[in-house]
C-alpha cells in the first residue's frame, strides 16, 4: 500500500527531465518549475542561455534541482562534453520554459549555436515548448510560421496566456500557468507511457527470395514505417522485438532487432517470438513467392533459361490470424487500386483487429497517407502525415483491442 501510494504521489519517478531556459522576464517562474518536477520524482538537469542568466542565477537552480546547471557551450568540463549528448539521448522530455521567440526561431530553423539548441537537435525524446513574449512578437507572423513549422516536427506548445505582461500592458504571451504546464507534463507523459508492461512484435522491411547466391526477387519497401513503429512504441513504454528484412536504416536504440533476409526465415523468427507478445504488428513486406530451387553458383548471363518456377511463401499473417488468441493483430496492405475494397476483404480474411492501406507511393517516402480499418468498423484517413504521426495514431487505436 505505502509503494502505490509513493508511485502514486511521485507519478515522474525515475524520468529523466531537461529543462531549457531562454532570456525572458518569466524565467524566475521556472524555479517553481524546477521544484515541482523534483516534487513529483523527476531527476532535473537545467540548461540556460546566456540572456537567461541575467534575470536569474545559475546557482539559484542548482540549489532547486541538486545538479549542475549548463551554460556555454564553449565552456564545458571535459566530462561534459561527452556527457551532454548521454543525457540528451536518455532524457525522457525536453521542457523549454520560458521559450523567447529567438530560441523558437532557431529551433525552427535547426539552428545550433548553443548548448540548449545543440542538446535538443541531439536528442530523439518529445520536446515541449511554452513561450513567453510581448503580444506582438507573439503575433508576428514568422514567429507563428516557426511555431506551426515545429508543431509539424512533433513539438508541443503549452500556452502562452493572455495577461499582464512585462510592458504593464495586458496581451497574449504571458507563460501558462505553472498549474497548466504541470499537467500538460503529467497527461503527455502518462500518454507516453501508456504501453509498460506490453510486449510488441513488429516485423518490418522487405523479404529476399534467392535465385543465385547474388540475385533475388524482392520488393521496394524502405523498412521506414515499422522502423517507426518500434521507435513510437518503445517510447511510450513497451518492450519491442523488431524482426526486420534488409534495410538501410539503424534500429532504435534498446529495440530487441533480428536481422532475416526470406520470408522463411521471417516466419520462423515470428513463430519463436510471437508466443511472448500481446501485440503483431506485420509491416514487413514479405515476397508472396519465391524460386522453387535456388542455384548453387550464379546463373551466367549466357545460361538459357525460359521460366523460372515459383512456389508459394508462407502467408504469416493469415497462420497468425488462424491460430489467434487474446493477442491483437494489426496488418497493413499496400494496393494499386480498389485500396479500400481490398483492404476491408483482407482485414476480415485475415482475421485482423486492424488494418492500414496504402500505395507503393508511400513505400520510401517520409509521409504517407493512409486509410485505417478496424474490425469494430472505425475507417480513419491519414492524408500526408509523417509516418512518426501515423504510427502514434496507430497505436492510440489498437488500445481498442488490446486486452
Amino acid at each position: 500500500m505505502k509503494k502505490r501510494s509513493l508511485k502514486k504521489n511521485r507519478p515522474f519517478a525515475d524520468r529523466k527531465i531537461i529543462l531549457g531556459i531562454t532570456g525572458s522576464i518569466a524565467a524566475y517562474k521556472a524555479c517553481e518549475i524546477v521544484s515541482r518536477l523534483k516534487g513529483l520524482g523527476a531527476e532535473v538537469f537545467v540548461i540556460m542561455t546566456r540572456s537567461a542568466t541575467h534575470f536569474v542565477t545559475p546557482l539559484t537552480f542548482q540549489t532547486l534541482s541538486g545538479n549542475r546547471v549548463y551554460l556555454n557551450l564553449f565552456d564545458l568540463p571535459e566530462e561534459w562534453e561527452a556527457e551532454h549528448i548521454s543525457l540528451a539521448e536518455r532524457a525522457d522530455l525536453i521542457l523549454v520554459a520560458p521559450a523567447t521567440a529567438n530560441t523558437i526561431a532557431k529551433l525552427a530553423a535547426g539552428i545550433a549555436d548553443n548548448l540548449l539548441t545543440t542538446t535538443v537537435l541531439a536528442s530523439e525524446a518529445p520536446v515541449v515548448i511554452a513561450p513567453a513574449m510581448h503580444e506582438t512578437m507573439y503575433k508576428n507572423r514568422f514567429t507563428q510560421a516557426n511555431i506551426e513549422k515545429l508543431k509539424e516536427k512533433g513539438f508541443k506548445f503549452i500556452g502562452p496566456e493572455y495577461g499582464r505582461l512585462a510592458s504593464g500592458k495586458s496581451g497574449l504571451g504571458r507563460l501558462a500557468s505553472i498549474d497548466k504546464i504541470m499537467d500538460a507534463l503529467r497527461d503527455f507523459l502518462a500518454r507516453d507511457r501508456d504501453m509498460a508492461g506490453r510486449t510488441f512484435l513488429i516485423t518490418a522491411g522487405p523479404t529476399r527470395e534467392y535465385l543465385d547466391p547474388v540475385r533475388y526477387i524482392s520488393n521496394a519497401s524502405s523498412g521506414k514505417m515499422g522502423y517507426v513503429l518500434a521507435e513510437v512504441a518503445q517510447r511510450r513504454g513497451a518492450k519491442v522485438i523488431l524482426i526486420s528484412g534488409p534495410t538501410n536504416i539503424t534500429p532504435p536504440q534498446g529495440v530487441n532487432t533480428v536481422f532475416v533476409d526470406s520470408a522463411q526465415d521471417m516466419e520462423k523468427e515470428v513463430v519463436k517470438y510471437v508466443p511472448r507478445s500481446d501485440v503483431v504488428i506485420a509491416s514487413a513486406a514479405v515476397s508472396d513467392y519465391r524460386p522453387k530451387k535456388r542455384e548453387k553458383e550464379k546463373i551466367k548471363t549466357n545460361f538459357q533459361r525460359k521460366s523460372i518456377n515459383l512456389v508459394r511463401n508462407p502467408d504469416i499473417l493469415g497462420q497468425l490470424g488462424k491460430q489467434r488468441d487474446a493477442k491483437c493483430l494489426i496488418g497493413f496492405a499496400l494496393e494499386t487500386k480498389d485500396l479500400e475494397k481490398n483492404a476491408r476483404e483482407k482485414l476480415k480474411r485475415k482475421n485482423l483487429d486492424m488494418i492500414i492501406a496504402n500505395t507503393p507511393e508511400a513505400m520510401s517516402q517520409n509521409e504517407a497517407t493512409v486509410k485505417i480499418f478496424t474490425k469494430s468498423g472505425k475507417k480513419i484517413l491519414l492524408r500526408e502525415m509523417k509516418k512518426e504521426k501515423i504510427a502514434e495514431r496507430i497505436l492510440s487505436e489498437l488500445k481498442e483491442f488490446m486486452k
